[in-house]
């Protein structure tokens, strides 16, 4: 089933999986998910040849920085923009302070680029006689989300080899907190060990992406709670 569907790109999987398919509620705060979806573009362009990280030791308190490795537009629009923020960033831009930049309006764009490309509709919920609009973006067919969670079943029960996107995919939704709403296990702990195992036998620069989004995260609820 899985194989006869287009890949979608990383953030667009991780949009989806993101939100309840009934409701279009996302599951985590819209700026957490939003860190994520700048993390998977951020792989994305890592996985098509088109930036690299540093690969030195960064001495305490420094951070990785973003390069460009290929300057060739990818063909997607959030892609090609976010090579153009690193081609004219001087310096090449901090990891972690690049997906914060990045993710400031991400979650409309992702979500727009999906209703454009038909995998979300837009659904209007009137209430209180017409007075109280709610608006849901829900997914135009369900193989979309079904599918990329069905990639993440096979590999975490080992009927799969993951490749490369699914593998960071398993990764973000771990390091986000997303695990418990794939509904692939009563074990949701173990799950989640699975797909950080899987993850980290992958790239090492997706694995420091990931390990980005998570500490941008980290910081995010840290100035929540002050």
């Amino acid at each position: 089933m899985a194989s006869s569907i287009p890949q979608l790109p990383l953030r667009d999987e991780l949009f989806l999986l993101g939100h309840d398919d009934d409701t279009g509620h996302p599951h985590i705060h819209r700026q957490a998910l939003a860190l994520g979806l700048a993390g998977a573009v951020l792989i994305d362009l890592f996985l098509a040849g088109r930036i690299a990280l540093d690969t030195d030791d960064t001495g305490p308190g420094e951070e990785q920085r973003v390069w460009l490795h290929l300057d060739r537009p990818v063909g997607d629009l959030i892609a090609d923009t976010a090579l153009a923020s690193i081609r004219y960033a001087h310096p090449a831009p901090p990891l972690r302070g690049w997906l914060r930049g990045f993710a400031d309006d991400l979650y409309d764009r992702t979500r727009a680029g999906l209703h454009a490309g038909g995998i979300l509709r837009h659904d209007v919920r009137r209430r209180l006689g017409g007075l109280a609009r709610t608006d849901r973006y829900l997914p135009a067919d369900l193989k979309w989300p079904v599918v990329a969670r069905a990639r993440l079943h096979y590999i975490a029960a080992g009927r799969d080899q993951p490749d490369n996107h699914t593998a960071a995919l398993g990764g973000l939704v771990a390091t986000l907190g997303l695990t418990q709403h794939l509904y692939l296990a009563d074990d949701i702990a173990a799950l989640t060990v699975q797909l950080r195992t899987i993850a980290a036998r992958h790239h090492r620069q997706v694995r420091d992406i990931t390990a980005a989004v998570d500490a941008a995260v980290g910081d995010l609820a840290t100035a929540a709670y002050r």
